[in-house]
């Protein structure tokens, strides 16, 4: 049996080895802030998350085939929450018996293999029992595939056979075994043989009465005989060890089940979590429309940072851009403007598209990446091993490296531990030379002569957008389109400091 709910044709894999670039994106885009709110202190769901969040699908397909899912999961998320609790019993249920495992006799296997199989059967019950009474109330072909699945396995005749076999195993009658005599007349080849069985017919019962009787020893071992009965438990443990280990797997196989649907429910949890939260807020979500990576989309209306939003008491600002054909996207203008907060939803919104989850914008629809990029100033190295500067250009390299056609940077204040002259020609070198091989750039700087002289240049895929500033110096946090300025408007943030220190002064 397989869920496959996160993918079509195949299990997510939670050991899977992640960017090699997660810790700059986890530290750039405060990852942690989003994955805390999705995990609600549930270590398997914050785990999920973190691998899928930042395990970026580029087929789209998979990324439909994930949304429709969510879908119906937000339709019906008491159904969801109830399945993935009776999975996560299950599990519970089955470490309770994990002490067995360790045991080297097939008897003790064996027993603990029964009470796990039985109480497989009772919760595979409570799914089958899930899958009828709400079936219908699920779109998505994830669901109905899984849904459909149990139906045609878990049916009446299955449990009833299963149910059988478990009885029959219990050897409420004594066991039979064979063996031969080998070497040294040691006993070899132990196999379990199936009994005669309680029910017999009358004729069944006259055959054997008259039948030919097999000459044959009876051995009786006294109860004090510990040697005996010893080598007799010896005896049995051989004889069960093929069923020891058949009853093991196929308590493993539905374990593995189990284990597969609580981790793949686990990331739609993880969503329903953090949709719960943002609807507390007043925040709105929407389904995203990815396009093929090899166009240049970014469209979106009120899109704000999700991070931002989990730790604000109140609502976020949004912005709005129209951004067809465009393969750079220069931000400039005020100091705490909202830039940088700007950057960070952007690369929060597009690994969030490409996990298969909503966004947090009232719409948005981009191009996939082949790979998302991050080249946040750093705080300077108090090691001194090497300088500002030094270190900015060698993750830049570390990122050239690895960086593909059709990916997504975000430079945020890079190349700003030099001079004006030299930080522009810098990052004007590094932006054309991105932009020349199909890779598309947001950049927020206060570099103008970088900014500036490549406004000047006019070109159609290049736009250009400012912190809005009221007349009176206050921030909107919104973003306009606009003409790089030559000031960042830092004698607002000094007037308002110094302001405020003279009133509380005074």
């Amino acid at each position: 049996m397989k869920a496959f709910l996160m993918y079509k044709d195949r299990d997510f894999d939670l050991g899977r080895q992640l960017p090699w670039n997660e810790q700059a994106l986890t530290q750039d885009l405060e990852l942690n802030t989003l994955f805390q709110a999705m995990g609600l202190g549930d270590k398997l769901i914050l785990e999920v998350v973190s691998k899928a969040v930042l395990s970026s699908l580029t087929d789209l397909s998979e990324i439909f085939y994930r949304q429709d899912i969510l879908k119906d999961c937000l339709k019906n998320p008491e159904v969801i929450r109830d399945i993935y609790a009776l999975v996560g019993e299950a599990i519970k249920n089955e470490k309770k018996n994990y002490l067995s495992i360790f045991s080297r006799y097939s008897t003790a296997i064996v027993h603990r293999s029964l009470d796990v199989l039985g109480m497989f059967m009772n919760m595979l019950k409570k799914l089958r029992r899930i899958a009828d009474e709400h079936a219908d109330e699920f779109e998505a072909e994830g669901f109905q595939t899984f849904f459909s699945m149990l139906k045609q396995e878990l049916t009446e005749e299955y449990f009833t056979a299963v149910e059988d076999h478990l009885k029959e195993m219990e050897f409420r009658d004594g066991i039979l075994i064979s063996a031969e005599l080998g070497q040294g007349n040691k006993g070899t080849n132990y196999i379990l043989r199936k009994g005669q069985g309680k029910r017999q017919s009358f004729v069944e019962w006259l055959e054997r009465i008259f039948a030919n009787k097999l000459a044959g020893y009876t051995y009786f071992i006294y109860d004090r005989d510990e040697s005996g009965l010893r080598a007799l438990s010896d005896l049995k443990d051989r004889g069960l060890n093929l069923v020891a280990n058949a009853l093991a797997q196929s308590a493993d196989h539905i374990l593995s089940f189990f284990t597969m649907l609580q981790t793949e429910l686990a990331f739609y949890i993880g969503c329903l979590n953090l949709q719960e939260q943002l609807a507390q807020k007043g925040e709105p979500v929407c389904f995203p429309v990815p396009v093929s990576a090899d166009q240049r989309c970014h469209v979106f209306q009120g899109l704000y940072d999700v991070c931002l939003a989990l730790t604000l008491d109140r609502k976020t600002v949004g912005n709005t851009l129209d951004a067809e054909n465009i393969d750079l996207v220069i931000i400039t203008g005020a100091n705490q403007g909202g830039k940088s907060t700007f950057l960070r939803s952007i690369g929060l919104a597009q690994l969030m598209m490409q996990c298969g989850m909503f966004v947090p914008a009232e719409m948005f629809s981009a191009n996939v990446c082949e790979g998302i990029f991050t080249h946040y100033k750093r705080e300077e190295d108090t090691a001194m091993n090497s300088g500002k500067l030094d270190e900015e250009l060698s993750r830049m390299n570390a990122i050239a490296d690895k960086i593909t056609a059709n990916s997504l940077l975000l430079f945020n204040e890079s190349f700003a531990a030099t001079n004006e002259r030299e930080g522009a020609e810098i990052a004007r070198q590094i932006t054309c030379a991105l932009v020349e091989r199909a890779i598309k750039v947001y950049s927020v700087t206060h570099l103008y002569e970088f900014a500036h002289g490549l406004y000047l240049q006019g070109k159609e895929n290049a736009l250009f957008l400012r912190a809005e500033r009221e007349p009176d110096g206050a921030r909107t946090f919104k973003l306009k389109e606009g003409e790089p300025l030559q000031t960042s408007f830092g004698g607002d943030l000094y007037n308002r400091v110094f302001e405020t220190e003279n009133f509380a002064m005074n």
